[in-house]
């Protein structure tokens, strides 16, 4: 069948303008969506006072207020002023002291997570870390869903709202795209924009309490019916204190903005001349952050959970009630008006919406962070926009699961938050055991009171550990599944040769050739090496003169190392050695040929033998231990890089 004239003048010219067009846009949006990944992740962040600061921590810290009475009330009922001065003591007494140790710890903004990955080297620690990942991301993205849906039920519970605003899973849904929207956008100004918003909600959230306490001074019959229903329901005041220990896991939420408090830690202004390594002033300026943010949480908390205990009814704190979610909010319009109730609702519609902000903030900078640099994850994830893409949809996938339910969300919101604070005062505990010994007992205690109330917390809300689980099962597979795409990378940097190594190189390319004999560092002697050599590859000329190169295997749990570092050395009998160490030997010896090659111009080759073993073993221990069969893995990583044969080094097994 013939084809159209016109066809096949298009056929012969090329492609045509509106395919031109088209296939730019598509490149365009490919390089705009994926921007960030050949960018250095070193820059200079924006620095501004500690008070400042605060506010972008209390995005996520004092939003909490919108929904942490009411849940605090459904956990604890009539105990819930109790059980909130409980937390209020293990915040100060506990949660604030290993934070400021965190903050002293980590002043760049790395977190416990960072201090346990100095702590724990190799694949113990790595596997630690990855576990922490998963409940770090459990707290992040329930702390984006939960806000977003506590903010819708403010839309709904309003009374000026339209009808279509009253389905809150389509409120939260337009919420989280509306915040994905931004990121994908670029968010500047948050600072800035934080403390308007922090500024505006503490001042409405003190008229809500001045007021409130006010009504309830004037209605003394509340205090005492409150008094009466302690009375018969737990009898002795032993038995309450008792039960609101107890109950404090389901409180926990209350506590969430410290490991939000260390992360912002590089954006405090410290003093001049701070040592960029140690920076003094920057540390006591986010231990000021720290200390004042609890002050007033715990002030708040104490307070809010007063007057929403007496003041509501107990039918409205219930699912589908006028106050679920919302305790604050109800009281706002009780007793200010709906004028004013309205204000208050946007108020803390905008402040749990840059909650998941902040959290959204955290996710992008955890997970750059370490996953890419462990070789457990793509290089994509280094951009931001398809980062922030996936954790929108699964903040759709996880707001679906709950049904936009604030109560349902809180055990799972408490887990992760929990579990990293038992990672920082284990990592805490760990820093500080041999140096500080007056402290250890302190941080062990402190330790143990966040192991047993997180694991109370999973027992009774499974929730939360599921979704952690699911989290970490996830990042598991990823991270095999990555690794082993990623293994033929070069991951080597930069190669530094010292002036002997330089030397054994210069002296190889005067006689002709560079040849490389790869010799495990606690092989056989260099007599005994060579003379296989020269036999089995048939190289018997006194020309054939070889440089031993012995890579020690570092920690295979790395993946990325910025600078191999060679040195050169003459051992007994004027053998010449080239050492240096790298987590994964094959990749280290490519990287040194492809040195070689590009800084003489002649093409360097490498000699092996054949390893004695199970080729499928071998995959996994190179996989996990950066070594088994050397040479076809060093042979494949030079084919990934050099597309040349006729440039790429030679290998030679035998």
């Amino acid at each position: 069948m013939l084809k159209p004239l016109h066809l096949e003048e298009q056929k012969r010219s090329g492609p045509s303008e509106r395919e031109r067009r088209s296939a730019h846009a598509t490149n365009r949006l490919r390089r705009w969506f994926f921007q960030g990944i050949r960018e250095s992740n070193k820059h200079v962040e924006h620095q501004a006072a500690w008070y400042k600061v605060m506010c972008l921590t209390g995005v996520d810290y004092f939003s909490t207020l919108g929904y942490a009475p009411g849940i605090a009330f459904l956990a604890a009922g009539a105990l819930s002023p109790l059980a909130t001065l409980i937390l209020v003591f293990l915040t100060l007494a506990g949660a604030l002291p290993v934070y400021m140790k965190v903050a002293e710890e980590s002043p760049h903004g790395q977190g416990s997570i960072s201090m346990l990955a100095k702590l724990l080297q190799g694949w113990k620690g790595k596997i630690l870390i990855l576990c922490l990942l998963g409940f770090a991301a459990t707290d992040f993205i329930i702390t984006i869903t939960l806000s977003a849906a506590d903010a819708a039920a403010h839309i709904a519970q309003n009374p000026w709202a339209l009808p279509w605003m009253h389905d809150r899973i389509s409120m939260t849904m337009i919420l989280l795209a509306l915040l994905g929207g931004v990121f994908l956008i670029g968010f500047r100004e948050a600072i800035s924009i934080s403390v308007i918003l922090v500024g505006i909600y503490l001042l409405l959230n003190a008229v809500v309490v001045a007021v409130s306490s006010t009504h309830l001074m004037q209605e003394p019959v509340k205090i005492n019916d409150w008094l009466a229903t302690l009375t018969r329901q737990y009898e002795s005041p032993w038995r309450m204190i008792g039960i609101s220990v107890l109950l404090f896991p389901k409180l926990a939420l209350g506590m969430s903005g410290f490991e939000t408090g260390v992360a912002v830690a590089p954006l405090v202004k410290g003093r001049d001349g701070d040592n960029a390594d140690k920076p003094l002033g920057r540390i006591a300026n986010t231990k000021k952050l720290l200390i004042t943010a609890a002050v007033i949480m715990s002030l708040f908390l104490i307070t809010t959970s007063l007057i929403t205990t007496m003041l509501i009814p107990p039918q409205h704190f219930a699912n589908g009630g006028i106050a679920n979610g919302r305790a604050l909010a109800y009281l706002a319009h009780l007793y200010l008006g709906d004028s004013f109730g309205t204000v208050y609702d946007v108020s803390s519609i905008f402040i749990l919406w840059f909650a998941g902000a902040s959290a959204m903030t955290g996710l992008l900078n955890l997970v750059p962070r370490y996953l890419p640099k462990f070789g457990m994850a793509p290089e994509w994830t280094r951009a931001s926009r398809p980062l922030v893409t996936f954790f929108t949809a699964v903040a759709f996938m996880v707001t679906a699961w709950f049904k936009a339910d604030v109560d349902a969300q809180g055990g799972a919101y408490a887990t992760g938050v929990l579990v990293l604070m038992t990672s920082a005062a284990f990592a805490c505990t760990l820093t500080v055991w041999r140096t500080q010994r007056s402290l250890r007992f302190f941080f062990l205690s402190t330790f143990l009171v966040f192991v047993y109330t997180t694991i109370l917390n999973c027992v009774e809300r499974p929730e939360g550990i599921q979704i952690a689980g699911l989290f970490i099962l996830t990042i598991f597979v990823a991270s095999l599944v990555s690794r082993a795409m990623r293994a033929t990378e070069l991951r080597v940097q930069k190669v530094e040769l010292d002036p002997a190594a330089k030397r054994f190189i210069d002296e190889a390319i005067s006689g002709g050739t560079v040849r490389i004999l790869a010799h495990r560092p606690d092989g056989s002697g260099y007599a005994v090496k060579e003379s296989e050599a020269r036999e089995v590859h048939s190289m018997l000329g006194p020309d054939c003169k070889f440089i031993f190169l012995e890579v020690e295997r570092t920690d295979a749990s790395e993946f990325v190392e910025t600078c191999l570092k060679v040195s050169g050395h003459i051992e007994d009998g004027g053998f010449q050695v080239l050492r240096c160490g790298s987590p994964a030997v094959p990749n280290a010896i490519a990287a040194i040929l492809i040195h070689i090659r590009d800084k003489t111009n002649t093409t360097p080759h490498a000699y092996f033998g054949w390893t004695e073993g199970n080729p499928v073993l071998y995959i996994f221990k190179y996989l996990f231990l950066g070594e088994g069969e050397t040479a076809p893995v060093t042979r494949e990583i030079l084919r990934e890089i050099e597309h040349n044969p006729e440039r790429r080094p030679a290998i030679h097994v035998a």
